[in-house]
């Protein structure tokens, strides 16, 4: 059996540098929200090392609700201002958890999971739904994780219709 070798570069900087260009490249003129989605969180998994889960929760009834994802199984709903997912909304803004374990509420959809970053997603200023990301990993993200992945949905945000 051949390995395969990945196309990202192990720099982080690079690593998401690269992503960005092939995002813009994939949903230029495309403007289907589950398309879209479904793409960029295989993307993401297909690049980013040490993960165990990506995907989107999208605001539906006053609530998160699972989106498209890489990754085992997940919850369905979640609650506003429960959970990592449900805290970025409240407070509209990312949450990178270290350790999930320490995070009051956090919701295990999937005990292998040690940390996550959660980022918000806008249309026309309103929270429509979140970008997150498990790892299995304690301490898995950074700001270097943070800053390239608000920028690929800042990207993602420009294909919403």
């Amino acid at each position: 059996m051949q390995e395969f070798e990945s196309i990202y570069p192990k720099d982080k900087a690079q690593c998401y540098s690269l992503l960005q260009a092939q995002l813009k490249a994939m949903l230029e003129n495309e403007t289907n929200l589950i398309s879209n989605l479904s793409n960029t969180s295989a993307l993401i998994n297909l690049a980013l090392e040490d993960i165990n889960w990506v995907g989107f929760y999208l605001m539906q009834d006053n609530e998160l609700q699972l989106g498209p994802f890489q990754g085992k199984p997940a919850c369905v709903h979640i609650p506003i201002g429960k959970g990592v997912c449900g805290t970025a909304v409240a407070e509209g803004r990312t949450q990178l958890v270290k350790d999930v374990h320490e995070f009051p509420g956090h919701i295990a959809c999937d005990s292998a999971s040690r940390s996550e970053i959660v980022i918000p997603i806008r249309k026309d200023n309103k929270i429509i739904g979140v970008l997150d990301i498990d790892s299995p990993s304690l301490g898995r993200f950074d700001h270097i994780d943070q800053e390239g992945l608000e920028e690929l949905v800042r990207i993602l945000e420009q294909s919403i219709q």
